[in-house]
Parts: C-alpha cells; sequence; structure tokens
C-alpha cells in the first residue's frame, strides 16, 4: 500500500493582512514619506477604473488597478526612486494590533508544550495572504514569525528585447526602480494561495496547484485551516474554508461600529463562524478563540492517527485463562 505524501498534521492559521493584523492600511508609512496624500490617492484608485472605461477598456482589475497607480507615481517622479529595498525599510514602520507579533510565537509555543501534540509532530504554521505588498511585509517586524507570504511584486529591472542573445551584457549596476507587476493578487485568486498551502505546492514546487490530487494526499487538509479576516473581500476564501471543514473567524476595529455590523452579518449570514475585536494579547477573545481552535483540530489528529496506528498494528497477543 502506497505511503500517503504528507503527514497532515500541520494546522495553519491563514491571515489576512490589512485591517486584520494592522489597524489600516500597510501603505501609510509609503504616504507619508513621500509626503502624498492618502485620501487623494485612494480617490484617483477608486475612479480609475471608470477613467480607463472612457478610454475603451471595459475589462479592469478594480482590487489591483491601485499596483498601476503606484507605477504612474514612481514614473512621474512623485515616489522617487522608490524600490524593493525602499518597501521593506518602510514596512519597519508598519504598526500592529495590540498581542503581535507576540501571539504568533505564543501560538506555537501553545501547541509545543503539549505531550500529546509533541509525540504527533504536530506544528502551527502561519501564513499571510493579502492584496498588499509583499516586500513591506517581509519588512515589517511579524516577518520572523510567519513561514510564508502570498501578497503583490514588483519588478526593478525587466530584461530588454533580446536579452537571450550572445551579446546581451547585463549592467553593471542596474538601476532599481519600481518599473512593471511580477505579481497581482485580487480577492478571489486569494483562493489559489489557500489551495497551494492546502496541497504543498509552497513547500513542493513540483506538485502544481492544479494537479489531481486526493485528500488523503494533500499537505494540509482544510478541516486544519483557521482563516482570519475582516471584510467582504475576504468571502471568497471564507466560502472555500467553510466549504471544506476549515474554521472561520472575522475580527473588527475596537470602538468601530461599521466594523462590528459588518462581522456580526458575516456571522448571521454564514459567512464566518465567529468574530471578536483585533486584539491578541493573552486572555482576549480573539486569541482564546484561536487557541481553543487550534485545540480542537489538534485533538482530531491525535484521535485520526492513534486510531490509525491501532488498526495496523493491532493489540498484542495475550495467554488463554
Amino acid at each position: 500500500m502506497a505511503q500517503p505524501l504528507f503527514l497532515q498534521n500541520i494546522i495553519t492559521c491563514i491571515w489576512d493582512f490589512d485591517k486584520t493584523l494592522i489597524p489600516g492600511y500597510m501603505q501609510e508609512p509609503l504616504f507619508e514619506k513621500f509626503r502624498v496624500d492618502p485620501e487623494k490617492f485612494w480617490q484617483e484608485v477608486q475612479a480609475l477604473p471608470e477613467y480607463y472605461k472612457k478610454d475603451g477598456m471595459s475589462l479592469i482589475a478594480s482590487d489591483t488597478v491601485y499596483l498601476n497607480h503606484i507605477l504612474t507615481y514612481t514614473r512621474a517622479g512623485i515616489f522617487k526612486g522608490l524600490n524593493n529595498d525602499t518597501l521593506r525599510r518602510l514596512g519597519a514602520k508598519i504598526s500592529f494590533y495590540p498581542g503581535l507579533p507576540e501571539f504568533f510565537n505564543d501560538v506555537k509555543n501553545f501547541v509545543g508544550t503539549n505531550p500529546d501534540y509533541r509525540q504527533h509532530e504536530i506544528e502551527v504554521e502561519h501564513y499571510i495572504v493579502s492584496t498588499g505588498l509583499r516586500q513591506m511585509i517581509l519588512g515589517s517586524k511579524i516577518a520572523p514569525y510567519i513561514d510564508g507570504v502570498w501578497g503583490c511584486e514588483f519588478i526593478e529591472n525587466p530584461p530588454p528585447p533580446g536579452f537571450l542573445g550572445k551579446k546581451f551584457k547585463l549592467p553593471k549596476a542596474p538601476s532599481k526602480i519600481l518599473t512593471q507587476i511580477a505579481y497581482a493578487l485580487d480577492n478571489t485568486t486569494k483562493t489559489r494561495a489557500v489551495f497551494e498551502i492546502n496541497k504543498g505546492t509552497n513547500k513542493m514546487p513540483d506538485i502544481g496547484v492544479d494537479a489531481k490530487i486526493p485528500d488523503e494526499d494533500r499537505r494540509v487538509p482544510f478541516q486544519n485551516m483557521i482563516y482570519v479576516a475582516d471584510g467582504p473581500s475576504d468571502i471568497p476564501v471564507f466560502s472555500i474554508v467553510n466549504q471544506f471543514g476549515g474554521k472561520t473567524f472575522a475580527v473588527y476595529k475596537y470602538g468601530s461600529k461599521e466594523e462590528f455590523a459588518q462581522v456580526n452579518n458575516f456571522q448571521k449570514q454564514g459567512r464566518v463562524q465567529s468574530y471578536g475585536e483585533a486584539n491578541y494579547t493573552e486572555g482576549s477573545q480573539t486569541a482564546m478563540w484561536i487557541k481553543n481552535a487550534i485545540t480542537e483540530i489538534a485533538d482530531i489528529i491525535v484521535k485520526n492517527r492513534e486510531q490509525t496506528l491501532g488498526d495496523k498494528i493491532g493489540k498484542p497477543p495475550k495467554h488463554l485463562d
């Protein structure tokens, strides 16, 4: 009998970023550095789809069109010299909700101190799946505590036409400035990242995300997943995780009646299983819910593995009376 590809002993916490781990939008330090009015920038972004439609284009990626506007500001010299190094440095200025990033490590230690969980090598992994800027997340103080990041990326130095020719030589000191979009993640394609985690594509690139893989051979079953996010843009992932037996949790900013009403409606509509304030300090409702969810998942893993072990080994023989 063929051995399964993975032990399926990994529990994943999958996190949105903006308004889930931080109070606002990660681009705030970028606007502050270049003295750009964030309200004006986002108003322009919201107006772009209609602007481009008047120019004859009918299909506009509204979730990620802001990336084009960042490049427009860079080319215009407003974001002068903006590159990936700058984005990483600005990421260090991002402020997080209470309890972060320590909560991420606390959760891992919480599982690691349980002898039953250690015996079955159960571990927790944290992944961020965001339509924001990946380099800013990697530069933030939460980066050392996460196991992977999906986000939008820029190219600095695209090769010119003919770069595969023998006479082409790379410049000794290429200019580092954002020029093109390398990877764009929108609200719907966030589900692709979840399937990559599910199938183990992020750990074994030879496993294509579109490959047909039996449930028992997937690295992280959906029932081992917890998805934490804040808003309507997360509904596609909420739906997928709920559909396949995972756990879903929405957060809101303390004191925001609008955000509270939104996540409350999510629960009423069956889009999330529970919700709480975006506070990850020890003893908070949100921290306790997530730890309890991890415990429930881990206990099921232990039960299933011990049952499988018992079925394969059987009981030892005994002397007859």
